[in-house]
């Protein structure tokens, strides 16, 4: 049986539905789709898994988001345990493998549960009744709409789209170079043999349009284009249900652009902050327990009514002793502020002469309205600090506040392959790729998982930054930086982003200041992430939220909030800065005029600026030490250059 272990939270990414990874006994596995991550057995409690998220599921038109299953051992002296001897589905893929002995290429279903053996008879093995363990093959077929394939051996080897060799007998051979011009395939029942050289480039075709073709689809057979036919092995669907129409490309199964998992994350925060309804009623009803209770206790309620007092007592059974303290007609009145989408306040918004076209990211904004006043409640606690920080700091950073405890959400909502991002298919096309069907139940879910952490929020002074923003010196200094990012999006199909300088300055002060942290608070870098709120306009978002959500109990020790506080947190800032005033790669790191991921930064190297991957949300792109501190030739042009 092949089986294997796996972190829940590494079903979200790197390892959700349509990646492959390869389990401990060298077996190549694909993550099936979301249809039997949680089949309906008599001992199902799928509520067990549920993250309650109102914000993400608002946002991507989902009805519920869940954790992926944990395995647990069947206790067999009480056989009705809920949630026992669960998995995540994998099935075997690349479906083709080989003999490391005699090379014979052989296909094999997905759900072969057992690895197999060499089965050609003229393969030398040490006695009559051992044969090796086939090998997977390395290599795979893609296309840029995330369908997923063997590769053509037959096809290819024979040069013709639809083979006329009856009965092919394969063979992976291999002339001992590390290239693909090394790597033949023969087929000895008509001898035809071919190298897998360039199977894996693109190129431009002939056709009016010059739109790029693979050389997998191009020179398959000549006169005739080899396209995806709509594979998706991963939903039980080798052959495809109908001709996917894009170019073919080949592809090593451990390359990087295999798969990227989009992945979207939210800060809890509550789902309703009015004054009208006791807070401690408000937290009891969003407890996650008593969340839980209301999301069940919903679903076998009639159409059109709403959820009472009494049925969410009867619900709760052994848990209704948490609503004691209310009677019933102020559980009514908070259940018909939470059940209720239409008596949920506004979301507050920017100042009235701001407008919802202006910022680009309501999403964050709600995030960032919350963060930036005091609030309590269960999942999400920002204090105000009880003194004032030291007026060069204030003056700068006047709004800084302490976040000690906050819970992150991360959901996988589909994936790319061959492009990390992709402008040309719509976002509900990539959802489509996690499952083959629509849920029997009709209830549309996706996998998350949640970590808990604490953190520091910090805010620009509005009016200083709209005047650092009007130099014109910055405006020039970040124009090289914006044409290299337009260039690098049109060559490898990325979204545009508007690289401006408040997005720049806040994404290197953010990395400064993680840097600094990790010296003098004792977390590792890759456990601190940064969270950007940024909009154009003077009334815009211009905050940064600095973060624990590793994930353990690291996130949760108050070190970080410790040293926000008054008193320390201004020397936080002062070495940031003071640090990277000077590199040890410079003058080169200081001068250099792009470097870094893409050739998207200007002063920020290895040395001075840059993260773990996991830490920054702009994959190391967009940072600039010298709109920060400012240039020797042009000290005016850093933000934080009057601070000693």
């Amino acid at each position: 049986m092949i089986h294997g272990k796996v972190r829940r939270a590494q079903f979200v990414t790197p390892f959700g539905p349509g990646a492959m990874q390869v389990l401990s006994d060298g077996t190549s596995v694909i993550t099936a789709g979301l249809d039997h991550w949680f089949p309906h057995t008599s001992t199902l409690d799928q509520e067990e898994f549920r993250i309650h998220e109102w914000r993400l599921e608002r946002h991507l038109g989902v009805q519920a988001l869940y954790t992926p299953p944990d395995y647990r051992k069947r206790d067999y002296r009480d056989p009705d345990k809920p949630n026992t001897r669960m998995s995540v589905p994998v099935l075997r893929f690349p479906a083709w493998s080989f003999c490391p002995r005699c090379r014979s290429l052989t296909p094999h279903p997905l759900n072969e549960l057992e690895r197999p053996r060499c089965t050609d008879q003229s393969c030398p093995r040490p006695n009559a009744t051992w044969a090796p363990y086939l090998a997977q093959v390395p290599f795979v077929a893609l296309c840029e709409r995330g369908h997923l394939q063997d590769f053509p051996w037959v096809e290819w080897v024979h040069k013709a789209v639809n083979p006329q060799c009856r009965r092919p007998k394969l063979k992976l051979r291999t002339a001992g170079g590390g290239t693909l011009a090394s790597q033949r395939v023969e087929c000895d029942t008509c001898k035809a043999h071919r190298s897998l050289e360039r199977i894996t480039s693109v190129e431009q075709a002939s056709n009016d349009q010059g739109q790029d073709t693979t050389y997998l689809t191009a020179h398959l057979e000549e006169d005739a284009e080899f396209i995806c036919r709509g594979a998706a092995p991963w939903l039980g669907e080798a052959d495809g249900a109908e001709t996917c129409g894009q170019p073919l490309r080949g592809s090593l199964r451990g390359a990087s652009n295999v798969y990227y998992a989009l992945v979207k994350s939210s800060i809890f925060i509550p789902q309703t902050s009015s004054t009208a309804v006791d807070p401690d009623l408000l937290a009891a009803l969003e407890d996650p327990i008593i969340a839980r209770v209301r999301s069940i206790a919903r679903d076998y309620l009639p159409e059109g009514a709403t959820l009472r007092a009494a049925d969410l007592r009867r619900a709760a059974r052994t848990n209704a002793f948490r609503l004691n303290a209310f009677d019933d007609a102020q559980l009514d009145a908070g259940l018909a502020l939470l059940e209720d989408p239409a008596q949920q306040p506004p979301v507050p918004s920017p100042d009235s002469e701001t407008t919802a076209a202006v910022d680009p990211a309501p999403f964050r904004y709600e995030e960032y309205a919350r963060l930036r006043d005091a609030l309590d409640s269960p999942e999400l606690v920002v204090r105000v600090p009880q003194r004032p920080y030291k007026a060069d700091i204030a003056h700068l950073v006047p709004r800084i506040r302490l976040v000690e405890k906050l819970r992150e959400t991360r959901v996988l909502w589909g994936f790319n392959r061959i492009f990390a991002e992709s402008h040309t298919t719509h976002a509900a096309t990539r959802m489509a790729l996690l499952r083959r069907t629509a849920p029997e139940d009709g209830i549309a879910w996706l996998p998350a998982y949640t970590v808990l952490g604490e953190g520091i929020y910090l805010e620009l002074n509005r009016e200083r930054l709209a005047d650092w923003e009007t130099n014109p010196l910055v405006d020039q200094r970040l124009r090289p930086m914006a044409r290299r990012f337009q260039h690098v999006a049109d060559e490898r199909h990325l979204n545009r982003r508007d690289v401006s300088p408040r997005l720049v300055l806040l994404h290197t002060l953010a990395h400064l200041l993680i840097n600094q942290l990790t010296l003098e608070c004792g977390y590792s870098s890759a456990s601190l992430r940064e969270r950007l709120y940024v909009s154009p306009g003077t009334h815009g978002m211009n905050g940064l939220l600095i973060y624990t959500a590793a994930g353990d109990a690291e996130g949760t020790l108050g070190g970080l909030v410790r040293m926000g506080e008054p008193g320390r947190f201004e020397g936080v800032i002062k070495n940031a800065i003071d640090n990277a005033r000077w590199c040890s790669s410079d003058p080169v790191c200081i001068g250099s005029p792009g470097q870094g991921p893409d050739s998207c930064n200007l002063a920020a190297c290895h040395s001075c600026a840059l993260l773990p991957e996991t830490a920054c949300e702009e994959f190391n792109r967009f940072l600039d030490r010298g709109l920060v501190t400012g240039m020797l030739k042009d000290p005016d042009l850093g933000f934080f250059t009057s601070l000693d």
